[in-house]
């Protein structure tokens, strides 16, 4: 067991010292003449506190060799590191003082979420991210200042209102750390301890109380331009209730949480890479800065976040070899049978920096296996991470410099069962297409390139590109039918769409296999082009407008070039998951025609001797789900807008609403093909397997999931706006319009001689006053809204649509009265006189 660490926390994080003025000499230790580093007690941190970090006769540095001595750890790079016993201790040289540098925390090891324990695991795994702060050291006499400088404002050094952003960009002091000796060159010895150990806000790993006792420093590495540092942090217990409200403490105790931490802390580029203004017509994510140098008063400014690719001398016709090439390690711990697949995703970019001007930008390789000095957590290396995770995700952050936006790191994480999702959606959407998805399990070199698809989406996001929403939606709806089409376009022209496999496509129409899946396309090859390729002779960020607004003019005869992520509550042409959705309707109906053939290869593909159940219920899902998305997409015609985003200079709206005839033609699909039962889903022979009495619900929920999205509360108030800003109102598709079709469709039984309503239509039926119920009696919320940066919740629904809500269930009330005497059946009969008792209970809640 180890020691608890003896560290003073006054000395860490004093609020003054008596001996500010002090300085060190100009080379070679200073002497000291007092050795104690006992911890203080509670009645001695006023005294301290007064007399400056040591406590009473107490003062001054001590001398080198009595705080470094000769049997420390020692590594040398850009700091200095010591491993002292349980210390650690910086030697922060003189050039580095001033600096600003960027501190990355990310888990080492930590304790995954256990499935048959879910408050046991702490859900986070090796790779994860934990913190990203900016720090700078800085000295006042004899103690170290250590500060968190934003850059979040900016103006140019030349004029005179930069004086005033720095004196509004004074820094947040992290921790003051007394010098504990002075080193070689008047170097300041600091111990930092602490800051890895207790919870210090920018260093901790575990948000909450961090038990100092029971963490400690592991290993220390220092390079020319970085130090990496893992330690073990634990978080304290804390008592929780009895789960019967008793006190805390009586309860049952959350068990302590540990994790082993790995931070870089990076010095940030001497000379800052030039920024690249940032445009919403191109897909990247960007740094936020306001730049008070403007004419005008402030201006809002964003640059790309975009890796630091400069040309060598080295050339290979047109293109050019970068100096410094983007390598992207495989983690050792993928499966082998992987690993071949991650390195053809990571080079598969390379024709895209191609069309940047680059030769060989993006390289695939292994982490040297004879380097004990290197690190996977070391953020100079992009690695690609297995994780042993059932959450069937990937995902693939980066990190950029604050001042630039030059990207300085970038790490995918695969969770494993990733691969398992990959097989569903694949099963679901393309095995009409290819016999291999029709039983499993699916062939390796299948799975393979299915993972290469998902690593290459994630690589992506490293290299700076954000979702490309719009892309699927610029190609026309019959050409993702087209062998030639697809073999030289794709499916859909990004890898950054959520467009999985083509599920349009018909089994006669003769795609190639290879064909099925998504891969770099036109516009990511585009986008890397606007972002990277340098522009000789513009030195500065306005300077490289002219060239950049003339590339974004080619958006103008090729639309697969245009961007759009928006996403709201599934906007038509940026909706997600889709093929061929610049006609939804058509694309749907080709969609539900391919699901009939693929839920009839369910049972075949997943019932094998010796397993259980689980693939035949995950497949089955899938196919329920990918009904319900397709049919989803219908409904974002509804209120729907072509959206092309444009500069000042270009002519035209940015939104353009949809024809009336599309609106209506799409709820009259709807009403024929999404709330009219889906027999053919309807699989007695899967059922039994599964589950004894679910599948009325389960269908139930598919269609009141699609009818939600119909019925969005933005969507139909999107309906009232649009018809109030139109020249001819009667041109749009209205909102009572809509209310009116929807009610006729799902309630369409009403209008027949004999009614006869069953069991699954009865079910939907409810589920649509449910619906309307919530909107115009909605209950409180159990629980507080999610929040996050920028979150702004969505308005409340409009009095003018509950009005009309209102309306349409006062007229629906009346069409029941009229056909409870038709009654075919007692079902039927009761269901009709349930129904307009609730009408009248959603119409007068307070009765």
């Amino acid at each position: 067991m180890r020691k608890p660490l003896v560290v003073t926390l006054s000395a860490l994080f004093l609020t003054a010292c008596a001996h500010a003025g002090a300085t060190p000499p100009a080379t070679g230790p200073m002497a000291a003449n007092h050795d104690n580093h006992e911890t203080p007690s509670a009645g001695q941190e006023a005294d301290t506190a007064a007399h400056g970090p040591r406590g009473e006769g107490q003062q001054g540095p001590k001398p080198y060799r009595k705080v470094i001595p000769a049997d420390a750890v020692t590594h040398r790079g850009m700091l200095i590191t010591h491993q002292v016993g349980e210390k650690l201790y910086f030697e922060i040289p003189r050039a580095e003082l001033g600096r600003d540098m960027l501190l990355v925390g990310r888990y080492a090891r930590a304790a995954a979420q256990d499935p048959n324990n879910p408050t046991g695991g702490f859900g986070q795994y090796g790779g994860d991210e934990f913190t990203e702060s900016t720090l700078r050291w800085e000295r006042e006499g004899n103690r170290i200042i250590l500060t968190s400088p934003s850059f979040s404002i900016t103006a140019d050094s030349s004029l005179s209102v930069y004086r005033a952003v720095q004196n509004s960009n004074y820094a947040p002091v992290v921790a003051i750390l007394p010098v504990e000796a002075w080193g070689p060159d008047s170097a300041a010895v600091v111990d930092v301890t602490k800051l890895y150990t207790s919870s210090v806000p920018q260093f901790e790993a575990i948000h909450g109380t961090i038990d100092a006792k029971r963490s400690y420093v592991g290993r220390t590495l220092a390079f020319p331009d970085n130090v990496e540092v893992e330690a073990t942090q634990t978080g304290t217990p804390t008592a929780t209730g009895n789960g019967r409200g008793g006190p805390p403490g009586r309860g049952q105790q959350t068990p302590a949480k540990s994790v082993l931490a790995h931070w870089s802390l990076v010095r940030l580029p001497a000379h800052p890479m030039q920024r690249r203004r940032w445009d919403e017509r191109v897909g990247f994510f960007s740094i936020r800065q306001v730049d008070f140098g403007a004419e005008q008063g402030s201006a809002p400014r964003q640059y790309i976040t975009r890796w630091r690719l400069e040309c060598s001398d080295r050339h290979d016709g047109d293109l050019c070899y970068p100096e410094k090439p983007l390598v992207y390690y495989v983690d050792p711990a993928t499966p082998d049978v992987w690993k071949p697949w991650i390195r053809k995703a990571i080079t598969d970019w390379q024709p895209a920096f191609e069309a940047a001007g680059f030769k060989d930008a993006i390289l695939a390789k292994d982490p040297p296996a004879d380097d004990t000095t290197w690190s996977a957590e070391d953020i100079r290396h992009t690695m690609i991470r297995w994780l042993p995770s059932t959450i069937e995700n990937a995902v693939g952050p980066h990190v950029s410099d604050p001042r630039t936006g030059e990207v300085l790191n970038g790490s995918v994480r695969i969770f494993q069962n990733v691969v398992q999702l990959a097989r569903d959606w694949y099963f679901a959407q393309a095995s009409q297409l290819d016999p291999r998805a029709r039983r499993l399990p699916m062939p390796d070199s299948l799975m393979g390139r299915l993972l290469e698809f998902v690593v290459a989406h994630e690589i992506g996001h490293t290299i700076g590109l954000r979702h490309d929403q719009i892309g699927s939606s610029t190609y026309p709806a019959d050409s993702v039918r087209s062998p030639t089409w697809v073999h030289t376009m794709g499916s859909s022209p990004s890898i950054m769409d959520y467009s999985r496999f083509n599920y349009v496509a018909q089994p006669g129409d003769g795609i190639a296999l290879g064909d099925i899946i998504p891969r770099i396309g036109p516009y990511d090859k585009y986008a890397i082009m606007w972002g990277y390729r340098p522009i000789p002779g513009a030195t500065t960020p306005d300077a490289e407008r002219p060239t950049l607004e003339k590339w974004l003019a080619m958006q103008d005869t090729i639309p697969w070039y245009r961007f759009s992520e928006r996403n709201a509550f599934g906007d038509y042409g940026t909706m997600t998951e889709a093929v061929g959705d610049a006609d939804p309707v058509k694309s749907t109906g080709l969609g539900f025609k391919n699901l009939e053939r693929v839920v009839g290869y369910v049972s075949g593909a997943a019932i094998q001797p010796m397993k259980d159940n689980s693939d035949l219920e995950d497949l089955y899902d899938a196919v329920i789900g990918q009904w319900t998305r397709e049919a989803a997409h219908v409904t974002t015609l509804v209120g729907g807008a072509t959206v092309r985003y444009k500069s000042g200079s270009q002519p035209g709206p940015v939104y353009r609403p949809l024809p009336r005839a599309r609106q209506v033609a799409a709820v009259k699909f709807l009403n024929q093909h999404v709330f009219r039962t889906p027999t053919y889903l309807i699989r007695p022979e899967i059922e039994r397997r599964i589950e004894p009495d679910a599948m009325i619900r389960r269908i139930n929920q598919a269609q009141e999931r699609v009818l939600g999205s119909l019925l969005n509360d933005q969507r139909m108030d999107r309906l009232i706006d649009t018809r109030a800003l139109a020249d001819h109102p009667s041109d749009i598709y209205s909102l009572d319009a809509m209310l009116g079709d929807v009610r006729h469709g799902i309630w369409s039984e009403l209008s027949a001689s004999r009614v006869s309503i069953d069991a699954y239509r009865r079910g939907l039926q409810m589920g649509y006053l449910s619906l309307l119920d919530g909107k115009l009696n909605p209950k409180p919320s159990e629980s507080p809204a999610r929040r996050f940066p920028g979150f702004r919740p969505p308005p409340p629904l409009s009095e003018e649509a509950k009005a009309q809500i209102r309306g349409e269930l006062t007229a629906l009330q009346a069409d029941i009265k009229r056909a409870i005497p038709r009654a075919a059946d007692t079902a039927t009969r009761y269901h009709l006189i349930g129904a307009q008792d609730r009408i009248e209970d959603i119409l007068n809640p307070n009765s």
